[in-house]
Formats: C-alpha cells, structure tokens, sequence
C-alpha cells in the first residue's frame, strides 16, 4: 500500500504568511503541521509516499528531504497548478500504480493518526473508504449524506443547503477503481476536477464506498483560527521537559517543554507551552497555549494563545494574544513623537491594534 501527501496548495486563507512559505510547513507545537501527517502514515504501516507539491516545492523539499529522517521513501510528485485533489490522483499515477493507497492533504491533522483506518481498509477491501466528521459548518466543507446503514448516497463540495452536518476529512483509502473515476470526470465550475465527484462516480456505478466517522480530534488547519485550537489540543499532551537555560529569577509553571539551547532570564513560562532551539527570553512572560519556534528573541512581553515562527524577534510590546507571527518578523515600538503605530504589511495582512479612547 502507498500513499499520497498533497502539498501543493496556495494557502490563501493564511495570507500573508503564505505568501513566502508552505502553509504546510507552518508549524503547530513547535512541529510542521506536514510532519504528523507523514508520521501517522509511517505508523500505520506505509513507507511509500508520493507528495504532491506546487509552487512551495523547494521548501517541501528541503524540509522532507528523501523521507528518510520520517522512516519513508519520497517520491516528488509536481502539479503544475492548484487543480484539485481528483487532479493530484491523475497526474500520480504511475506513482500509484496499481497498488491501493492513502490520500492525505498536508494541512489536515488528526491526533491518534490513521493507523486503525487504514487496517479497517486492507481488511475489508471496500473502493473506498473515505472519513467523516461532524462540524458545525459544513457549508465550508465536503458533505456526505448517508443512507440505510451509513452507506454513501451522496457527496458534495461546499454545498449552501447541506444535506448533513457530516464533513469529508482530509485522509481516504482508495483501491483502483478510482483511477478511472477520476479520468471519467470534468472539472467543476471553479475549475478543479473534484475528488467529491470522483468518489461519487464509484457510488452512481456500484462500487463500494465505505465511510467511517472519525470521533477524535481532526482540523484541516487552512485558517489562522483553527491553526491556535490545534495548537491548543497538542501541547495539552506534552511532556515537561527542560534542556535550556532557566536563571535563578525565572519561573515555569505547568506542562512546559524549553528545547536545547533556549534562555530563560528573569522570564515566566506557564503552560502547556513550548520554547524553541535557541529562543531567548528577556523580561517577558508567555502564557499557556503558546508555541515559541526556534532562534526567537522576546523582551519585556506578553504573549498568549498565539504561535511564533522561527527568528521572530518581539520588544517591548506590551500584550498580545491570538496571534501568529511569521518568520523573521520584527514587531518593536515605535520612538517616535508623537507616539503613533508605524506600519509595513503584505498584502491580505489582519491587524488589530487596540485604542485609547479619547484619542
């Protein structure tokens, strides 16, 4: 059995970090989002993995390498453009070949892993068994709706009217049969061959399409929302560890990990949060549900609930919270009179700057 990792798309809903990274690299616990989904495959038995990638594909690249670090072997798979997940299934396959596989989109996390789905799929043989989840807004997703005994009637993507409130998640099982439903259809009216409509031409021609509804935790982590609750959840389950340096007038209270190299001075860490490599902290106080990446350098802060990527440096800023800041961004205040926010943001950038009244 093979599978196949999609790490092709744009990440617009993560603009402006995506502009200059792979929404898939965005790390969640310190971890690239990507990373889990290529552990849960190797845990579940699978060592052959094609990875889609598009415009971001040197960083995949460098960042995956031959898979070998994961304990798999990597085969680069190019899609010339973002044309849906039935168009990432058409262009790998001789990738694929004829054997079964996994589908696993790269930004989409489930804790526990694949493993028991993918044993129920090789001992029940179905065409395909595909994953749902109950959400609260499925307009935003794929919909299934289910007949007699939980079989597929009917998928569709991003509907007004849903039939359900039961969302595809972001990982399938497919057996052969799906080769030829994604060479039968047509693309849809945004331009992409949809693989909601692949796997509904195996339904409309008899082929058994199986469904299992996931109960754990699973987020396709596209928004900037759902990357701070996935977040949240992973770092609940973290060990405590301490391998940096902690002086004598910080303090650490709680489940919290400080990796090789990190500097705590006169700082206090109250988890569950995580402190990259190399990140030092100066005056400042971090919060619970706060991921610090590597070679960070914060002072006289407050951060919580937010995520921090890799050589951010932040000074002196007072309180933030909910947020995500990209790589090598510097945030200081401004020493300019009058006293007034000073501004340069890429395009699609959200910010929220708080107000004294009166003023």
């Amino acid at each position: 059995m093979k599978a196949l990792v999609l790490a092709g798309g744009s990440g617009t809903r993560l603009r402006p970090i995506t502009h200059t990274s792979a929404k898939q690299l965005v790390p969640v616990a310190n971890k690239p989002v990507l990373f889990y989904g290529l552990e849960a495959i190797r845990d579940a038995g699978i060592l052959d993995v094609g990875i889609i990638v598009g415009e971001t594909a040197a960083e995949i690249e460098n960042a995956v390498g031959d898979g070998s670090a994961f304990g798999i072997r990597v085969t680069y798979i190019q899609q010339e453009a973002p044309l849906g997940l039935a168009h990432a299934v058409l262009i790998a396959r001789d990738f694929l070949a004829d054997e079964p596989f996994v589908m696993y989109l790269g930004d989409n996390l489930i804790i526990g892993g694949v493993a028991s789905f993918v044993e129920e799929f090789r001992r029940t043989t179905p065409d395909a068994l595909i994953l749902l989840t109950k959400v609260d807004n499925p307009s935003a997703f794929g919909v299934a709706e289910l007949g007699a005994e939980g079989r597929i009637i009917r998928l569709v993507e991003k509907p007004q009217d849903p039939p359900s409130d039961l969302a595809l998640v972001g990982v399938y099982m497919f057996g052969t049969a799906v080769h030829e439903a994604v060479r039968a259809i047509k693309p849809s009216a945004r331009g992409e061959l949809e693989i909601t409509e692949a796997i509904q031409w195996l339904v409309d021609g008899g082929h058994e399409v199986a469904s299992h509804l996931v109960e754990g935790y699973w987020k396709d982590t596209g928004r900037l929302a759902d990357m701070l609750e996935t977040n949240r959840h992973l770092l609940e389950s973290i060990e405590p560890a301490i391998h940096g340096s902690v002086d004598a007038d910080s303090s650490i209270v709680g489940r919290v990990v400080i990796e090789e190299g990190a500097s705590l001075v006169r700082s206090t860490v109250r988890g569950p949060a995580i402190i990259g490599r190399g990140t030092t902290l100066v005056d400042t106080y971090v919060g619970p549900f706060t991921s610090i990446f590597h070679s960070c350098a914060i002072e006289r802060t407050e951060i919580e609930y937010s995520i921090v990527l890799e050589r951010a440096t932040i000074r002196g800023i007072g309180r933030i919270e909910d947020s995500l800041i990209g790589r090598d961004v510097e945030v200081v205040p401004s020493a300019a009179l009058p006293k007034a926010h000073r501004l340069m943001l890429g395009d699609h950038s959200r910010v929220s700057v708080a107000t004294t009244s009166g003023h």
